[in-house]
């Protein structure tokens, strides 16, 4: 069993930054991928960047990519969303996820097994 908790999220100008956390609670947090998701209103839960579960291995949405860097300290249990250059279009719940390790198709939000509960991140122009 794995929960998460998000926090760090919060209203910012366009072109600020924000680095959002997510706690993780379970022995086995080390193995397992991690993600974070993304939805706007209105809109469908989109992916936005994920940590290969056999470590190491980052992938990022294209809206992302260059702006966002996904990190984690197993030793604290702890994953981070580091997003610079944000955009009024960044707007979001953000969510944090796990996967077991074994899992493919990373960037599928159905492969997650665990979910965080969001942090509201809003970017004013």
């Amino acid at each position: 069993q794995v929960q998460l908790v998000e926090s760090g999220g919060g209203l910012v100008q366009a072109g600020g930054s924000l680095r959002l956390s997510c706690a993780a609670s379970g022995r086995t947090f080390s193995t397992y991928a991690m993600a974070w998701f993304r939805q706007a209103p209105g809109k469908e839960r989109e992916f936005v960047a994920t940590l290969h579960w056999s470590g190491g291995i980052t992938y990022y949405a294209d809206s992302v990519k260059g702006r966002f860097t996904i990190s984690r300290d197993n030793a604290k249990n702890m994953v981070y969303l580091q997003m610079n250059s944000l955009e009024p279009e960044d707007t979001a719940v953000y969510y944090c996820a796990a996967a077991p390790p074994g899992t493919t198709m990373l960037t599928l939000g159905l492969k997650y097994t665990y979910w965080g509960q969001g942090t509201q991140v809003t970017v004013s122009s």
